[in-house]
């Protein structure tokens, strides 16, 4: 059964975080210049939120919050969930279709910070079992072309 730390083998256990003291602005910067719609909010490498498009939309631009002044701390969610990752992924799409959750913070049995995943991440991982699926079975059916 296919576990998170497959697809963290895949793509990489680099995580971009970032502190509950900056700024919402720091945290817009950093996401738009990586291209990631989130960030781990971290002390010592251990999570105590996470801060996504959908947190500045809602807690900074709607409340018309000044984005240089408002402080991660007071917009990041501190409901995270996170797995361990010999979590199947099987139970990581039942969080992020439960939850109404994108990401999600992958912790050792300690608790520190050692990747994230995004349903994007998961749905990749499955296409492209299908597409190995497929290309077996064409080779099955027809034999192998040159």
């Amino acid at each position: 059964m296919p576990k998170v730390c497959h697809v963290l083998s895949r793509k990489g256990s680099h995580v971009l975080t970032i502190s509950p003291n900056a700024t919402v602005l720091d945290a817009a910067l950093l996401m738009n210049e990586h291209k990631v719609g989130a960030l781990v909010v971290t002390q010592a490498n251990r999570v105590v939120g996470i801060v996504t498009e959908r947190d500045v939309l809602q807690r900074v631009v709607a409340q018309r919050l000044d984005p240089a002044q408002a402080r991660i701390a007071n917009v990041m969610t501190v409901d995270v969930i996170c797995c361990e990752p010999d979590c199947s992924l099987d139970d990581a799409r039942n969080i992020f279709m439960s939850r109404r959750v994108r990401h999600l913070p992958i912790v050792d049995p300690r608790g520190a910070l050692v990747g994230m995943v995004s349903i994007g991440d998961v749905n990749a991982h499955d296409l492209n079992g299908a597409q190995r699926t497929i290309h077996y079975l064409h080779e099955y059916l027809y034999g192998q072309q040159q």
